[in-house]
Order: structure tokens, then sequence, then C-alpha cells
């Protein structure tokens, strides 16, 4: 997006885009959904769509990162998870992966689901959590920063498989089968830390 000074006139033609897109996503897939839907759910021309954001992409990812900040996940270590119970998970929501503290807003579930988009996401996902996760990872594990990556991918990518195969739905079986692979990660971390 172009940097600009940024206005409540403007603040609140992106949050209309914003809405709109979510809304499209809710009924239509990503690859189905045109610059012209958008303008015409937000009630706004192409030149303004184009004035904000220069294509779908961008409103994708001011999306994304909408979702992200309100994930955030302030752990300064990873937790112990093999000693946690499920009531434990569903009491503390920042030991649950990120794209399932996404989808605690139901806004973005549909997104989420999106099959063109789950590698993007997850891309983005890494992006912001990376600088983080790895050197925690390494913290517990003692691996260097390389091995540490190789593992903070696997995770990502199996927790948000499985998160997406219960459509982002913390249920009981969710909740078990999550303790169930934390149990086995931390397990694995405390094998390499030896």
């Amino acid at each position: 997006m172009p940097t600009r000074k940024t206005d409540r006139r403007t603040q609140y033609t992106i949050n209309i885009v914003k809405e709109a897109f979510l809304e499209l996503i809710n009924d239509h897939p990503y690859s189905q959904i045109t610059v012209t839907q958008v303008c015409r759910q937000a009630e706004i021309t192409r030149s303004t769509f184009y004035l904000h954001f220069n294509n779908l992409t961008d409103v994708l990812n001011v999306v994304l990162d909408d979702a992200l900040m309100i994930s955030k996940n302030s752990a300064e270590s990873l937790p112990n998870i093999s000693e946690l119970s499920i009531d434990c998970l569903k009491q503390n929501e920042s030991l649950l992966p990120t794209c399932q503290r996404i989808a605690s807003a139901t806004k973005y579930r549909a997104l989420l689901m999106d099959p063109d988009l789950s590698e993007y996401i997850i891309g983005r996902i890494a992006s912001h959590e990376r600088g983080r996760m790895i050197p925690l990872i390494q913290q517990q594990t003692g691996l260097n920063s390389q091995d540490a990556e190789t593992l903070f991918n696997y995770t990502l990518h199996g927790s948000f498989a499985i998160n997406k195969r219960h459509h982002f739905i913390k249920d009981d079986e969710w909740y078990h089968e999550v303790e169930l692979l934390n149990r086995f990660i931390n397990a694995g971390y405390r094998t390499f830390k030896k």
C-alpha cells in the first residue's frame, strides 16, 4: 500500500474494504473474488479502492495483519505443555496455535478455510512468528537456528492442518488432538535438550 497520512476518512474506507472482503470470502473462494465485487460490496468506486490498495493481495495482507495482531502471543518461553490439561488449554488462549487464536474471531474462519490460501496464510503466520518462535525453540532444544526453523515449520504446518480439519472450531476432539500433539512436540524438545 502507498504510504500516506491516515485520516478518519481514509481509515473508514480501508475498514469498509476489509469488511467487504471478509463478507465476500464467506461466500466465495479467494480466487473468484474481484476488485469489482469488493467495490460493489463496500459501495465505493474502483478509483477509491486503488487510492488505498494496489490489488486484492494488498487487502488480503491487511486483513491477515489485523488477524495476527489480535492473536498476538507475548510468551517469552515455551510452556511445558505435556503437564497441561485440556482444562488449562481452554483457560489459557495464549497457549493455543496462532491459527486457532486467529480463528477465535469468527470473521476470519472462512478465510482460514479457503483452500487457495492455506499456504499463503501459513507463510504470513511464519513471517509473523518466526522471529519470536525460533529463538524459543532453540532455547528449549539447544538446536541451531536452521534446525529450530525446521521444527517451527513442521509444527506450524501440522497445527494448521489439524485446525483446518476441525474447521477451526474448538470442540473436545480438537482439544484432545492439540494436547496430544503438544505433548509429542514437548517430548521431542526435551529429547534434543539432553
